[in-house]
């Protein structure tokens, strides 16, 4: 178990549960996501990056599927720390319209590992907004054509004119 124990079990469905999942299924390197092992052993493995704290795959699986949802503040932290988000996403103290904008840095994140969207994106850069328009016009029609809809699914963003 955790340093710090756990101060009250949870339920399943809890935020912190959905939001642990969300990042493990989200925030990792290109391949395959994260295991509670993998991450667990990286925030133990005994350096002082993680302040300290030891965690086991066990308790890191029961803060997943909600049987213990309220787990100390150093541990937050260094989950927090590990998929590199603000640590009030998983303390649940963010407003709404503030979580949303972690899971859309996330969501663009995990975009940005394709190498052909990451060099679009970077081939964009410099050119006159209009031109970045005509662009954005172009891969509309491109998406329409092939039936996607007109963003990708949980796209966020800036509005479009």
């Amino acid at each position: 178990m955790a340093v710090g124990g756990d101060r009250s079990a949870g339920e399943m469905g809890s935020p912190l549960a959905e939001r642990l999942n969300y990042l493990f299924a989200n925030m990792h390197p290109p391949g395959a996501p994260y295991t509670n092992g993998h991450v667990a052993e990286e925030i133990s493995c005994g350096t002082e990056e993680y302040g300290g704290v030891r965690l086991t795959e066990q308790y890191l699986s029961m803060l997943r599927n909600g049987r213990r949802a309220n787990p100390s503040p150093d541990v937050l932290r260094a989950l927090a720390k590990f998929f590199a988000v603000p640590v009030g996403y998983l303390m649940g103290d963010l407003s709404a319209s503030q979580a949303e904008r972690v899971e859309e840095e996330v969501r663009f994140l995990v975009a940005m590992r394709d190498q052909r969207v990451r060099a679009i994106a970077l081939r964009s850069v410099g050119l006159p907004p209009e031109v970045q328009d005509s662009l954005n016009t172009i891969i509309a029609q491109f998406r329409q054509q092939m039936n996607l809809p007109a963003d990708p699914p949980d796209a966020g963003g800036e509005e479009r004119p």
